[in-house]
């Protein structure tokens, strides 16, 4: 078991999930670059130094973040669309449940938009690479993921065979790209986002 996998099943004691709060807090508010480390620690209620022992840098932090957030959407997808036989309506339900978050989630899919640049290269530092592989390995299971419901839906609907890992980059292009705009006090629900973007989605298929 890595070092990662040891904290992430650490006792309900640990400072982990905390800082991770008090990070997407921070990062999804004013801004990864604008966020002391130090600002963390004090939130948190624990000096700088004990940061390190579970993350080993700021942007060690930033990948976890990243990486829990695309390990939740999958899983999330993947429990919604379980019990639908319809494969039309599995994409409809899909896409509905990712605009069906909480605030923090919805600060956790606006900082893994803002970064992803973070995913194309190498790290220098072991423990940031493989947060960043584990990352691109989710990236790869949601595109995975997404194909094979689109496959269904085509299929049932007896269209011709489309590239199904382009329409899912395509469907989850737009659904992400909302995360880069919305706001909770903007002019705009994610009730309403959510309606339009399904619509939306559903005729990428029809």
């Amino acid at each position: 078991m890595t070092v990662d996998e040891q904290e992430r099943t650490e006792s309900p004691r640990s400072k982990r999930r905390m800082i991770l709060d008090a990070a997407i807090d921070n990062f999804g508010g004013v801004g990864f670059e604008h966020t002391k480390w130090a600002t963390i620690a004090d939130e948190v209620g624990i000096g700088q130094t004990a940061l390190y022992h579970y993350f080993e840098s700021k942007v060690h932090c930033l990948l976890t973040i990243m990486s829990t957030e695309l390990e939740r959407s999958l899983e999330r997808t993947r429990t919604v669309t379980a019990g639908v036989d319809d494969p039309g309506e599995k994409i409809r339900v899909a896409v509905a449940a990712a605009f069906d978050v909480t605030q923090r989630e919805a600060l956790q899919a606006r900082i893994l938009m803002s970064h992803q640049d973070l995913l194309v290269g190498e790290r220098s530092s072991k423990r940031e690479e493989a947060e960043r592989q584990r990352a691109r390995e989710l990236v790869r299971e949601i595109e995975h993921e997404w194909a094979g419901l689109i496959k269904a839906a085509t299929t049932a609907r007896r269209r011709r065979k489309d590239d199904q890992i382009v329409l899912a980059r395509l469907m989850l292009g737009m659904i992400n790209s909302v995360w880069r705009w919305y706001r909770p006090e903007g002019a705009h629900s994610l009730e309403e986002i959510s309606g339009v973007v399904v619509d939306s989605c559903a005729r990428l298929i029809d």
